[in-house]
């Protein structure tokens, strides 16, 4: 049986629905925090197996993971410490559930040394996957496109981007990510270790998202740079907690760095086709009001 975790969520939820589409529902689990989640509710209706499993909860984890044979762990909405630790109980609880191959969502860019806490987060997940005993693929998925739309949100009113400088970043669509995760499930024999990154074909500065917003648009749309202690001062006035800040100013630092930049084919070969551009997400975002938050799974 193939274990999706975060099932609920924006990627997990779409990986199990493309599981569905290659194979039976009772080859098909998912642990969820919450299943009384109607989505969870609408799994459990198509006959896939549907239980509680919390990263916080180890014997929640065991009960969830009975029967494995593949487990997918969903990288969890946090950062720092308590996020790895939570990734280690994940992958212990897959291991001593009996399946053979464990698989992890890491991101592009994943490393000790990234000027991005998520990243080093991912870098040190990986190091216990290495060590824990069974095969195992970390999918270094592209940065999620949806995050580029979720910086644009003031921009939709004004036109004006006004961020701190950055660097290309390959940002990659949610269903493709999903669609080819639930092809790597099926096909046991497809990547040992991590993956290349997974990706667009095209790495977009925040310029050429600007042009290209005002082109799917028909409004202008203008790039303008903050300096980082002024968008930091800026996002601390609104509320936001200062360690958060510091967070999203790392995004930066590393598109700056080059981290996010490789525009790699692999995702393209899984998918069997051209991933979603950043033109046809802009289009579809920029057309709608804003959506679910990038970071639910």
């Amino acid at each position: 049986m193939i274990i999706v975790t975060g099932a609920t969520g924006q990627l997990g939820r779409r990986i199990a629905e493309h599981l569905l589409t290659r194979g039976p529902a009772e080859r098909i689990g998912v642990s969820v925090r919450d299943p009384g989640h109607p989505r969870a509710r609408t799994f459990a209706d198509r006959g896939v197996r549907v239980r509680r499993g919390d990263f916080a909860d180890a014997e929640s984890l065991a009960h969830a993971f009975e029967g494995a044979s593949q487990v997918l762990v969903v990288s969890v909405d946090k950062m720092g410490e308590e996020c790895v630790k939570r990734h280690r109980t994940a992958i212990e609880a897959a291991v001593t559930a009996g399946a053979r191959r464990v698989l992890y969502t890491s991101q592009m860019g994943a490393g000790a040394a990234s000027h991005f806490q998520a990243c080093r987060d991912h870098a040190a997940t990986e190091e216990i996957l290495r060590g824990c005993g069974v095969p195992f693929t970390s999918l270094r998925n592209g940065f999620y496109a949806a995050s580029a739309t979720r910086f644009l949100d003031h921009a939709r009113e004004t036109g004006e981007i006004l961020l701190p400088a950055d660097g290309p970043v390959a940002w990659t669509a949610h269903a493709d990510l999903a669609e080819a995760t639930a092809a790597v499930l099926v096909d046991e024999g497809r990547f040992e270790g991590p993956t290349p990154p997974l990706t667009a074909s095209r790495a977009l500065s925040f310029d050429g998202i600007a042009a290209l917003a005002s082109e799917v648009t028909g409004r202008e749309f203008t790039r303008s740079t903050a300096p980082d202690a002024a968008f930091r001062e800026r996002l601390v006035a609104q509320g936001v907690p200062a360690h958060n800040a510091d967070q999203l100013l790392g995004i930066f630092a590393a598109a700056r760095a080059g981290e996010f930049a490789t525009a790699d084919p692999t995702l393209a070969a899984l998918l069997g086709r051209e991933p979603v551009g950043m033109r046809e997400v802009l289009g579809e975002a920029l057309r709608e009001a804003p959506g679910e938050d990038p970071s639910d799974g």
